[in-house]
């Protein structure tokens, strides 16, 4: 957002807070077990610079991209909870271990399009849902802030064959987190889940410990797993890369009300940059992967609704095993349906 836009903002927050507002009155330690190119990233230094000029220099951001403050999703949340750190990014993945619920981002085929996502996740009354769940789970330590994305949509890519139904996966060893869900879409779908740390991947393709993996196309040429036989992308978009931004809840409240709306705002201005970031930095590494070698394939359209007779034993799955999974998986269902709504009757009157 141009600094001019604000500046009514903070002349509001100035007269506001009087002399009580001086310079750094607040920093806030955020992390992402990220790097520079990340869409985490862009989404960190957009809330730094929103939240430190809106505040007029009374809340101070602290970067540590990387694992400076901790290494994992466990470690890095359970850093949240006990104040050791103020702000953390997590996926699904990373967090079903503390919120299991929160998978239901790895729901194979629930959301048809980024517009529909984005939509789904702007309006509160989901995110609501899924924060005093984190809220309650957490014995009132972690509060999500927002969610927004990081890396666009997950795809299966592997070094064997192209991807055009579902039978094309079977007795493939494809690569997962350690967590239920995504191992049950892959058993469900015909192949053997391996679940393999992220900087094991490289070699686990080229030594053919797994056959593929499911990851947005930016992952992959960031990794340059073209290098290590990965040559076969299918543009299935089976679950939307959510990025979970959460923060300690007892720093968050004892912010005075002008300073949580700085705070607030600045997670909106950082959801913003990480719905944008990937859609721009696809387009060069779709160009990559090519380039590199690979064969990207768009299902048609009836191909993908074979995808998505398969998978549904994984919803039934969900709401059954997951503990607050039929709740949740119903909620997202209903704001789904509602934006989906909303979007169609705006483009009957866009194209009249």
């Amino acid at each position: 957002m141009p600094r001019h836009a604000i500046a009514g903002a903070m002349l509001s927050l100035a007269l506001a807070l009087g002399a009580g507002a001086q310079a750094q009155d607040y920093t806030l330690r955020a992390t992402a077990n990220a790097n520079e190119q990340d869409e985490d990233y862009d989404g960190l230094v957009v809330f730094k610079d929103y939240v430190e000029t809106a505040s007029n220099g009374a809340i101070e951001v602290e970067l540590f991209i990387g694992t400076q403050l901790c290494s994992n999703g466990t470690e890095c949340l359970q850093g949240v909870a006990d104040g050791s750190i103020d702000i953390f990014v997590t996926t699904s993945g990373g967090a079903a271990g503390i919120f299991p619920y929160v998978q239901v981002f790895d729901l194979p085929y629930l959301m048809r399009s980024d517009r529909v996502a984005e939509a789904v996740l702007t309006d509160d009354s989901f995110t609501r849902l899924l924060r005093d769940k984190a809220l309650a789970d957490s014995g009132g330590a972690i509060r999500i802030m927002t969610i927004g994305n990081t890396g666009g949509w997950r795809n299966f890519a592997n070094t064997e064959r192209r991807v055009a139904a579902p039978a094309d996966l079977e007795g493939m060893k494809i690569r997962t987190v350690v967590a239920d869900l995504p191992q049950q879409l892959v058993e469900t779908l015909g192949a053997s889940p391996t679940p393999i740390p992220w900087p094991e991947l490289f070699t686990s393709l080229q030594t053919g410990v797994v056959d593929g993996t499911k990851n947005g196309v930016t992952d992959i040429m960031n990794m340059k797993f073209t290098d290590a036989g990965l040559t076969h992308l299918t543009l299935d978009g089976h679950a939307y890369m959510a990025a979970i931004w959460v923060m300690n809840e007892g720093r968050f409240q004892s912010m005075p009300d002008e300073m949580k709306r700085v705070v607030i705002d600045g997670f909106h201005a950082l959801q913003q940059a990480t719905f944008a970031s990937p859609k721009r930095k696809q387009i060069a590494a779709y160009e990559a992967f090519e380039a590199a070698g690979g064969e990207i394939y768009s299902p048609s359209s009836e191909e993908m609704e074979a995808f998505r007779g398969a998978v549904e034993p994984v919803y039934d799955w969900f709401a059954r095993e997951v503990t607050g999974g039929d709740e949740v998986l119903q909620a997202l269902r209903d704001s789904v349906a509602a934006a989906e709504e909303r979007i169609d009757a705006r483009m009957e009157t866009e194209m009249e």
